[in-house]
């Protein structure tokens, strides 16, 4: 099996998981990057305010997203460019949960994805004083990006585990996670809110 996975990054609006604000999305096919795509996005109603502290990490206004197409429009978008794959992240669990929760909020039902948190295979990879994405990227050959750009974040995050899967001489991201003695996290299927009796 080849090293075939999707990275992925989220900025958030506010503190709420479900306030998608961007996503940067990475396709990797036998360990080297074949497409990429990111949007901004409208947070769902209700989960839609700016927050100063977020503003101020990503650079994103809620002007900036007044035009952009909602949750709901972009999600056939999202989920047909991960397609099956495995889906990476730096902090998996924040990404998979704004996935989720923002699915939950606009009642769009989320795939059942898989992930693999290349903040977890930094740590067992590299010898670090940090694991934020920028060390651990530059660690990996990926230097002097955009941090907090979605789709910058999503090619380093791509690049931590193509960098990692080399090292450990694995052929896929399965083997990849058993040699560093992690898993891939099993999906986890949510249901819409507007689906609760």
């Amino acid at each position: 099996m080849p090293l075939d996975f999707t990275a992925i990054d989220f900025e958030t609006a506010n503190s709420s998981p479900a306030s998608a604000c961007s996503v940067g999305l990475v396709r990797v096919r036998g360990g080297r990057v074949v497409a990429t795509a990111g949007w901004l996005i409208q947070p769902p109603a209700g989960h839609d305010e700016f927050q100063e502290w977020n503003i101020r990490i990503h650079g994103i206004h809620p002007e900036d997203v007044r035009s952009a197409a909602t949750w709901t429009e972009q999600f056939d978008r999202l989920c047909a460019f991960a397609g099956a794959d495995v889906l990476v992240a730096h902090n998996a669990g924040f990404d998979l949960n704004v996935l989720r929760r923002a699915s939950e909020a606009t009642g769009d039902v989320c795939p059942p994805y898989r992930s693999l948190c290349s903040l977890q295979v930094a740590r067992k990879t590299y010898d670090l004083d940090s694991y934020k994405l920028p060390s651990a990227a530059a660690a990996a050959g990926f230097a002097e990006f955009s941090h907090h750009d979605a789709l910058a974040d999503a090619r380093a995050c791509a690049q931590i585990v193509i960098d990692a899967a080399d090292r450990a001489g694995a052929a896929d991201v399965f083997a990849l996670a058993g040699a560093l003695g992690l898993r891939v996290t099993e999906p986890v299927v949510s249901v819409p809110e507007r689906a609760v009796a």
